[in-house]
């Protein structure tokens, strides 16, 4: 009962952090979106005019920005139900099944798949966006708030710090899906040890049970000892 106790605690709090993270990668995103006019900056690139300093966009499908947010969206649905779920296992005093436990190992790695493809998606993507930024700025940075690209009437003041922490989240995110799974996988062996021990104590047990009725135990229980004077 310790164990699983320790088990339900550190997978109630690893799904807390999720769902703060899912948050740390919807909130940046949205907001981006909002202040590029729907335009995603991951993997678009432009070149400088020399007339008048403007970046010429040519900007990248929206889907690179929109499967982000979806997979933040997906780990703040399955980390709220699974905080409620884990929670009312705490309560009671019980805790998930073998199949139930293997589900959710299955689960989080599914899940470690999604966080990490969307880390690296923000990574490269926005390394694409900044290797345009810095023929004319000394760093990224230095871009936010500047009119960049009036032509599309985008918004920079707040580019760089929002997918930033959109990748902060994606890659923490993955880090945490990495321990949920681990904690899912010790569960899932332990059920798998217990049902072992059980095999076992049946099968030793039916052993004693065949050997207590064979017919030579029940010989030697009923055949009484001779009489030494009947000799």
């Amino acid at each position: 009962m310790a164990l699983t106790n320790v088990l339900l605690l550190s997978q109630i709090a690893g799904h807390v952090i999720g769902l703060i993270l899912s948050l740390c990668i919807i909130v940046p995103m949205s907001m981006h979106q909002d202040e590029f006019n729907g335009k995603c900056l991951l993997f678009s690139h432009g070149k400088w005019r020399e007339t008048d300093g403007q970046l010429e966009v040519t900007w990248a499908s929206r889907a690179y920005c929109d499967y982000v947010l979806i997979v933040g969206v997906l780990m703040f649905i399955v980390c709220c139900v699974q905080i409620y779920r884990l929670s009312m296992f705490m309560y009671k005093g019980v805790d998930s099944s073998f199949l139930s436990a293997f589900l959710e190992a299955v689960g989080c790695a599914v899940l470690c798949g999604f966080a990490v493809s969307a880390a690296v998606m923000v990574t490269l993507g926005f390394i694409t966006w900044c290797d345009n930024i810095v023929e004319r700025f000394p760093s990224c940075e230095d871009a936010t708030g500047q009119d960049i690209d009036k032509d599309d009437g985008i918004s920079t003041a707040g580019f760089y710090i929002e997918i930033g922490t959109a990748q902060f989240g994606a890659w923490a995110a993955f880090t945490t899906w990495v321990g949920l799974a681990v904690f899912s996988t010790l569960k899932v062996c332990r059920y798998h040890q217990l049902e072992n021990i059980q095999v076992s104590m049946y099968r030793e047990r039916q052993r004693l049970v065949n050997e207590s009725g064979s017919p030579t135990a029940q010989e030697g229980r009923s055949t009484p000892p001779l009489d030494a004077g009947a000799q």
